[in-house]
């Protein structure tokens, strides 16, 4: 890293067509954040760029499905991610959209550059087209079954259940998602850049020059160019985006995947007029940070229109982690499965920390991992509230109980001593060691590391006990536990930003650089303040509701693509006429002993009274049916439940969730009357 002088660090654009998620975060967000921290404690320049996505297909069908326009769709959810971004902490240089007047003018002029040098192919193919609906369909407008997991809802560019890129031509039994038919192939010209043109520079590029990169990117890539690369299309029929700025090209805009890289660079002109030294200087680092699914994206796609465009510096290292899943189920924005930032920072006050740091220790860096609200609830009482937060309260209490609040000054150091203190610089360098490689999780297991270090100290020195026989033992007990405090308000910053001001609230100090992380970082006599709890306990309860959240959301999924079961054979008009189906009204009802779902019901059929077993107990409370109507299957057979004998069988209506409810009247009608 020495021969960099500054870093420019970018974020994949989140899509505006819905908020940002827990995937998003642990797969991008955070990493990014706790990195650039990291550099910036440091003294480095380095540049965090961020911005909304606000081009594509996924914004004109939100659009569509809200009845609203494009414009209306991107101005509510960029408003929604950046707030949401600003209040979590992640802590973005500049954070800009690609509706920008600033973005449509650099990526246009990026598209004439490339046009002008003659780096794009002109070509007529076939594209689907609706013909109901008037339009080419982009690849995300349709739908079918992925060849290869024969997942149902693949699109036309990508299945979301195994990740695999696709054309739209690869689906099997293709549907429009406008309309629902089956589209038909119809000609339209485009403009590909010439990926094969550019395969022997990749291929030495990343295959022999950053064999370093994670191995899931630069196994990625290495299939993608095994495989051999061909021209893409880098313009699409659509009404919503940058248009091409060519002659011949109305009704076209860039495709998205060619318009969203370049917000990175018109996100940096928007923020400083020196934005060329991050883009185009030989000791400027470029490094993206994206989820899995960006990989070919940002390790071919981008860089191969960098390299035609000729003056930009090509990415040094692009971080990708794998997906984060949530209760055992995939993330997903159009089933509503998801933990919703701007909601989680409704619902827990003051608890981003919790949240970055459960993501980072459980981070998916090299296999996908699960979000389950137990790890969660574990993750803070266990390890934030009882190793980090116990030893900073202990040491800050213990402090004003025996030395009214000031620093107590060290006196001759045991071996003890000297050995705890000695693992101060030695899990700093291993954090440097592991921020630097990207490995935050492993990076964060080190600085709660030396939490763990300070809770053993103190346990093992029992300052509350020697207080009674030495209390200059304690006063050197006491310091060293303040100084580790100190210096994990510094080491920790990264992760937990708004942890490590608030410990620096209760130690009266300011923020101490990375370099200066010592073991002598508070003077003796010095004051800190009274301490309050780092962390607080998250109860049940809590968690409870949040899953209760989920399991409403998979119900009203269920309902939502709920398909009604198959009708039955057909059965002859004489054996329908047999079945003798009378309106009747319950008159009593009671739970049938030791069982979970039979009532006993005495109904008034207008021709007797008869007692009905029927097993909706979960369902209704017997004080609550009382005078109910309700359609009764005279003629069953009587059978035996419990040893009560049932003389019919109540009609109940059952929805996709299992819920019942009573096929009865919309009026009132006399006892006896037949139903047809």
């Amino acid at each position: 890293m020495s021969k960099f002088n500054r870093t420019l660090v970018t974020t994949a654009l989140p899509y505006a067509n819905g908020p940002v998620h827990i995937g998003h975060l642990a797969g991008v967000y955070v990493p990014a954040d706790i990195y650039v921290r990291y550099l910036r404690m440091k003294g480095d320049d380095v540049l965090l760029i961020g911005g909304s996505d606000e081009h594509g297909v996924p914004i004109t069908i939100k659009a569509k499905k809200e009845g609203v326009s494009p414009q209306d769709v991107v101005d509510k959810y960029h408003n929604i991610i950046k707030d949401s971004f600003e209040k979590f902490g992640i802590s973005f240089d500049v954070y800009s959209r690609t509706s920008s007047k600033t973005h449509h003018e650099t990526a246009s002029e990026f598209f004439k550059t490339l046009h002008d040098k003659g780096e794009f192919i002109e070509k007529t193919s076939e594209q689907f087209y609706d013909a109901e609906a008037n339009q080419f369909l982009a690849d995300r407008y349709i739908t079918g079954t992925c060849p290869h997991c024969k997942n149902e809802k693949a699109y036309g560019d990508q299945c979301e259940s195994c990740g695999t890129s696709l054309n739209a031509t690869d689906l099997i039994d293709a549907r429009s998602a406008i309309t629902g038919n089956k589209p038909e192939l119809k000609e339209t010209k485009h403009w590909y850049l010439p990926l094969d043109k550019y395969e022997p520079h990749l291929k030495q590029w990343i295959l022999e020059e950053h064999k370093e990169w994670k191995p899931n990117v630069y196994g990625q890539c290495k299939s993608w160019l095994d495989n051999g690369l061909h021209p893409r299309a880098v313009t699409r029929d659509l009404d919503w985006g940058v248009p091409v700025p060519v002659e011949g090209a109305d009704g076209k805009v860039l495709y998205v995947w060619f318009d969203a890289p370049i917000g990175y660079i018109s996100a940096t002109k928007e923020h400083t007029p020196d934005w060329e030294k991050y883009w185009k200087a030989e000791d400027s680092r470029m490094i993206h940070f994206i989820g899995k699914d960006n990989i070919v994206f940002h390790c071919i796609i981008f860089p191969a229109m960098l390299k035609a465009e000729g003056s930009y510096i090509l990415p040094d290292n692009v971080p990708s982690n794998e997906f984060l899943n949530l209760e055992g189920d995939k993330i997903s924005t159009s089933r509503n499965w998801a933990v919703w930032l701007h909601e989680y920072l409704e619902e827990f006050p003051e608890k981003q920390d919790v949240l970055r740091y459960v993501l980072t220790a459980n981070a998916p860096e090299t296999k996908d991992n699960d979000f389950t609200w137990k790890d969660f609830q574990a993750r803070n009482n266990n390890e934030l509230v009882a190793i980090f937060g116990n030893f900073v309260n202990r040491a800050l209490v213990l402090t004003h109980k025996y030395f009214g609040g000031l620093v107590p000054e060290a006196g001759e150091l045991n071996d003890f001593d000297k050995e705890t203190l000695a693992q101060i610089p030695v899990l700093k360098a291993e954090i440097e060691k592991n921020l630097e490689t990207f490995h935050f999780r492993e990076a964060l297991k080190v600085a709660m590391n030396l939490a763990r270090l300070g809770n053993k100290y103190l346990a093992d020195t029992e300052p509350w006990k020697v207080i009674k026989t030495d209390e200059d033992r304690v006063k050197t007990i006491l310091n060293i536990s303040l100084q580790i405090s100190a210096n994990l308000s510094t080491l920790m910053e990264p992760f937990l930003p708004f942890t490590a001001e608030k410990l620096r609230g209760f130690l009266n100090m300011d923020r101490i650089e990375w370099a200066d992380v010592t073991a002598d970082a508070l003077p003796a006599g010095h004051q800190i303040n009274k301490p309050e709890l780092l962390f607080e306990k998250i109860e049940d309860e809590t968690i409870q509701a949040q899953v209760d959240k989920l399991e409403a959301t998979k119900v009203a999924n269920e309902l939502e693509n709920r398909v009604a079961t198959p009708v039955k054979e057909n059965i002859n008009f004489d054996d329908f006429m047999k079945m003798d189906v009378r309106v009747g009204t319950i008159t009593e009802a009671e739970k049938v002993a030791k069982t979970k779902k039979l009532l006993k019901l005495t109904v008034d059929t207008g021709i007797d009274t008869r007692t009905i077993v029927s097993g909706i107990a979960e369902h209704y409370k017997p004080e609550d049916i009382i005078g109910k109507q309700v359609s009764v299957l005279m003629n069953l057979e009587p059978r035996k439940l419990k040893g009560i004998e049932s003389q019919g069988m109540i009609l109940m209506a059952e929805d996709a969730d299992g819920k019942l409810a009573f096929v009865s009247p919309e009026q009132a009608v006399a006892a006896g009357s037949e139903v047809r």
